[in-house]
């Protein structure tokens, strides 16, 4: 067993389980932090403790809290989830599905229990490269936030420990990611990626989040293991 802990951000998708078994290869006892935060479907966090199991995570928390009072967004108010856009659409401004300062929100969490189990790293699936414009997934953000951690905690001013927030796939495609996920044992089965889940259980295929995890396992060569309604 290991000592060294870190807390994962985890969401269930592609993303945040193949940052999570990075963290497992580098050593780190995995401390899993997942969010019911109004969203507008559970399915990615029936998705998150088996990715959490699957990985024999030391520890996996599910914070509570409902954005649905604040609104603004596809995941968490009554607006329709965009489906079928081209790639180029994807690829412009910031789209409906961004919930306002999520990302934010779940890091502060994570920084909260990184302080409280002594733990020094807080890994989170950021990606820049094949994702959909959100604000709050960039480099100069999250670096930003890893200089306001050392300043905010207690200990951080005391020179306790200095928290780092990992982000090992935040330049890597999507079909990188999910060809490194392979390669440390993830089984894409368990994750979940889709906005909309249709009533069966199977995937949309249309929103922008299945048309990324789609073109990723495309350009991997690979068939994506979940289920879809397009398909």
């Amino acid at each position: 067993m290991t000592d060294k802990r870190a807390v994962i951000l985890l969401s269930g998708g592609v993303d945040s389980a193949t940052a999570a078994a990075i963290a497992q290869r580098q050593g780190f006892a995995l401390h899993a932090l997942s969010f019911r935060y109004g969203q507008r479907h559970q399915r990615e966090i029936e998705a998150a403790k088996k990715v959490a199991a699957f990985l024999a995570a030391k520890a996996h928390l599910i914070m509570d809290f409902d954005l649905r009072a604040i609104g603004g967004s596809a995941l968490t108010d009554r607006i329709e989830v965009p489906k079928g856009r081209s790639a180029a659409e994807i690829a412009l401004g910031i789209p409906v599905t961004y919930v306002p300062a999520r990302n934010t929100i779940f890091l502060s969490f994570g920084l909260a229990l990184a302080e409280r189990i002594a733990a020094a790293d807080i890994f989170f699936g950021a990606n820049q490269l094949d994702y959909s414009g959100y604000p709050d997934c960039r480099e100069e953000y999250i670096h930003a936030f890893e200089q306001m951690a050392n300043l905010a905690t207690k200990a951080g001013v005391e020179g306790q420990r200095q928290t780092k927030i990992h982000t090992p796939l935040i330049h890597m495609s999507k079909a990188e990611i999910i060809k490194k996920g392979i390669e440390l044992g993830v089984d894409f089965s368990l994750t979940w990626s889709c906005y909309d889940p249709q009533p069966d259980d199977r995937a949309c295929g249309l929103c922008d989040s299945c048309q990324l995890r789609l073109k990723g396992f495309e350009e991997a060569g690979l068939k994506d293991p979940i289920r879809y309604a397009t398909l």
